[in-house]
């Protein structure tokens, strides 16, 4: 007898303890939405002591989201070959341990790379929890507790950056922002002490680990991301625009090798068949799109506000309050009843929204004092949380509507993926086009700053809009068609 099955719950334990075991599920992926959430709010307070280059404000969280990204799918795999709750309590452990790490950092490149590891970790909790929580429910009870994913989801999504600011100003025996760090420790702890009750689960047919095809893309995208981050867009060098390119080809050689590995009978990371219409790569494009203007504006909000206003921490986190408020409430609402009463519109209707804010945050900006906190800021970004709480629901919906069922696992793994690389490059980005005009001068350079940002964010929300009409099938007259 192995140790897995003496350590394994009886079906009656299991049983008792599901809705524990559920609750260990939840907490463990909202602690990795608010790691993001935190660490944004409190990354120009860790840069004022650690010191360094003004780019590693962006690193703090890329650093995070990047590894995230890219080794997602792979996580989904290692859980499938060698049990879930296993894989699923090797991610939390490490994590914890990297999280510790980052919280005992003494320079700002020991704390990059920390943050690396915690985001590989993260990557290898968050595909377990949908497969563990199928196979500790059924009938109603499965229903009740996927149901219960998207309000976690958003309390966490309220109460990250307020947690954030409280937690840095806070200063607890000291610590400053270390304790945004440090809170994860207990967290970890909680949800390793029940995760023994959950059963074990492997998939069917065991998949193999495409190694080729991870390593492919983890240079591909780093070749991309690196040169952006810290850099004048407008400005680059040859070589930082050598290396973008030399990314993009790397990622064209994924896409073929993708290929030979279906058609060699291998696992590939990604579906080739998902690929055989449009929708599908419509939707992977405004993912990218609009979750880069989403984790890119709190970025650039929560700059703007630290170091172009000199406010704290605190003040960060309690702006972003109406964003989160609003987000949550759409994003209920949305679920709950106007998809399914309309559909592709709620998608259009929440861009629509997201993109009122963002011109209204423009117009509080350009009338704004140089040195004033924007009070008439918080309503535009409230407007903005409404837009991207009804767009969520709606998008991940129509994306995955039309598909096959073996289609599915493969689709949302590749999803959540760009919506992770969206917002690596949404922060390199726009971070970087409110860093290189804000750095160089005073008050009004870095207000100036923060419009263009703004602009930038508008500009991917229009393509956002676009892309997403055409995840919308379309019959013989041309209308949009509702699948089955």
């Amino acid at each position: 007898m192995t140790v897995e099955h003496v350590l394994a719950p009886s079906p009656a334990a299991a049983h008792r303890w599901r809705w524990p075991a559920l609750a260990a599920l939840l907490l463990g992926e909202a602690m990795n939405l608010l790691d993001a959430t935190i660490v944004q709010v409190a990354a120009p307070a860790i840069h004022a002591e650690l010191g360094g280059t003004v780019s590693d404000i962006q690193w703090f969280t890329t650093a995070y989201t990047l590894p995230f990204a890219v080794l997602l799918i792979t996580g989904g795999r290692l859980g499938d070959i060698a049990g879930r709750r296993r894989i699923f309590v090797i991610g939390v452990t490490g994590f914890m341990l990297a999280s510790a790490a980052c919280a005992l950092a003494p320079s700002a490149g020991l704390l990059i790379a920390f943050r690396a590891v915690q985001g590989a970790a993260a990557a290898v909790i968050i595909p377990q929890t949908i497969v563990l929580i199928k196979t500790m429910f059924s009938g109603d009870e499965m229903s009740k507790a996927l149901g219960s994913i998207g309000p976690v989801m958003g309390l966490a999504a309220v109460c990250g950056p307020v947690l954030g600011g409280v937690l840095t100003h806070a200063d607890l025996f000291g610590s400053s922002w270390r304790a945004a760090f440090l809170v994860n420790v207990p967290v970890s702890l909680a949800v390793l002490a029940i995760a023994p009750k959950m059963p074990e689960a492997r998939a069917p047919k065991r998949p193999t680990l495409d190694l080729t095809g991870t390593l492919l893309a983890m240079v591909g995208t780093g070749l991309v991301v690196h040169p952006l981050i810290g850099g004048d867009i407008a400005t680059l060098s040859g070589w930082s625009w050598g290396a973008v390119v030399t990314g993009l080809l790397v990622m064209i050689l994924f896409g073929l090798h993708q290929r030979r590995a279906a058609a060699g009978g291998r696992s590939p990371l990604v579906e080739s068949s998902l690929f055989a219409r449009r929708s599908f790569p419509a939707a992977l494009v405004t993912s990218a799109a609009f979750f880069a203007v989403t984790n890119g504006l709190m970025m650039v909000i929560v700059l703007h506000l630290q170091l172009g206003l000199g406010t704290d921490a605190l003040d960060a986190g309690l702006t972003l309050v109406p964003w989160s408020v609003g987000l949550a409430i759409a994003s209920w609402l949305a679920g709950a009843r106007l998809v399914r009463r309309y559909r592709h519109h709620t998608m259009s209707i929440g861009l629509g929204v997201l993109l009122a804010g963002a011109l209204a945050a423009i117009a509080v900006y350009r009338t704004a004092d140089v040195t004033a906190y924007p009070k008439p800021l918080l309503l535009a970004l409230g407007l903005i949380g409404l837009g991207v709480g009804l767009f969520g629901p709606a998008f991940f919906t129509i994306a995955l509507e039309p598909l096959q069922p073996q289609e599915i696992g493969s689709a949302a793994g590749l999803l959540n993926a760009v919506q992770q690389l969206g917002a690596t490059l949404g922060v390199a980005v726009l971070g970087s086009v409110y860093l290189n005009y804000a750095v160089s001068g005073g008050p009004s350079a870095a207000l100036h700053a923060v419009q263009i940002a703004f602009w930038v964010a508008v500009a991917l929300v229009v393509v956002s809009f676009g892309t997403s009409r055409l995840m919308v099938p379309k019959g013989p007259s041309g209308r949009a068609v509702t699948p089955h």
